[in-house]
């Protein structure tokens, strides 16, 4: 059985870090879905990144296992951005570069980093953010003052000692830049 690393490891719990994580906003947008694979994960990845475009944050929560790095891949695809995407628990980030006219993708791991935004300073992510797409796996009570608009990615998959593959995913849109970005599109 895999321990559980997150507070997300539960519904009660991921509640609870949904209502934290939103702080004082709410959200302008939304959506969710079940994916019953990791190729659905990877694919929901470039259904999405089709919404992205330059300056969009995108937080990822969900427990160790869930498909955080697996739905990144599939939005580096999407976006069309050079090297393979990787978990970057080690080097913290990762930039990938586009391959064509698009953004970069900057792909950040936070799970070893204890502060907030300060902590985060080094990494330099307001100066990423406005021309490329910045995601955040573990960046809840991190990076939410980096913009007023981002996308929060809540995924939730079955505990204990299963073989299911099936998660649950809610799509959270903050900010204006969501209220009409076509979410629901995403979940089709």
């Amino acid at each position: 059985m895999e321990a559980q690393h997150s507070p997300e490891a539960s519904p009660q719990a991921g509640a609870q870090a949904e209502t934290a994580a939103a702080g004082p906003s709410r959200p302008t947008a939304g959506s969710r879905l079940t994916v019953d694979s990791p190729e659905g994960m990877q694919d929901l990845g470039r259904r999405l990144a089709k919404l992205l475009r330059p300056g969009d944050l995108v937080m990822l929560t969900g427990e160790l296992g869930a498909g955080k790095t697996t739905l990144t891949r599939g939005l580096g695809e999407g976006l069309g951005v050079r090297g393979a995407v990787t978990s970057p628990t080690f080097v913290i980030a990762r930039v990938h570069p586009p391959l064509g006219d698009g953004p970069a993708l900057v792909h950040v791991d936070a799970y070893r980093l204890g502060g907030g935004l300060d902590e985060m300073a080094d990494l330099d992510l307001d100066v990423s953010l406005p021309e490329s797409v910045v995601v955040v796996e573990w960046g809840d009570g991190k990076v939410e003052d980096l913009s007023e608009d981002r996308l929060h990615v809540l995924i939730h998959r079955m505990a204990g000692e299963t073989d299911d593959d099936r998660r649950e995913i809610a799509l959270h849109g903050y900010g204006e830049r969501w209220r009409a970005a076509g979410l629901e599109s995403a979940a089709v």
